[in-house]
């Protein structure tokens, strides 16, 4: 899901805008980070020679951040960020 609203986030704004994008998912921050490139180059494969999961949420994500200027920052979840908890209710209100 954190994918998912990264990249719908991404896609809302017009292209060549400097965003400071906020996370509490060490999956989308280590992805983005570190791990895309590896994948990248090992024909989108993991370390362990698997399938990379979600492969085309990543290529997607991947083409929106070469759009953009992205400050990417972890935050701590649930830990009374207010822009974190509201991005949660968003998020589990509109899936009910």
């Amino acid at each position: 899901m954190e994918l998912v609203a990264v990249i719908r986030a991404l896609e809302y704004f017009d292209k060549g805008k400097k965003l400071n994008l906020f996370t509490d998912s060490k999956y989308v921050m280590d992805g983005i980070n570190s791990w895309i490139l590896k994948w990248k180059s090992n024909n989108w494969k993991t370390s362990k020679k698997e399938s990379v999961k979600n492969r085309d949420l990543w290529e997607r994500l991947d083409e929106l951040k070469e759009l953009h200027t992205i400050s990417w920052r972890w935050v701590k979840g649930h830990e009374g960020n207010y822009g974190n908890e509201q991005a949660d209710y968003l998020a589990t209100s509109s899936i009910k």
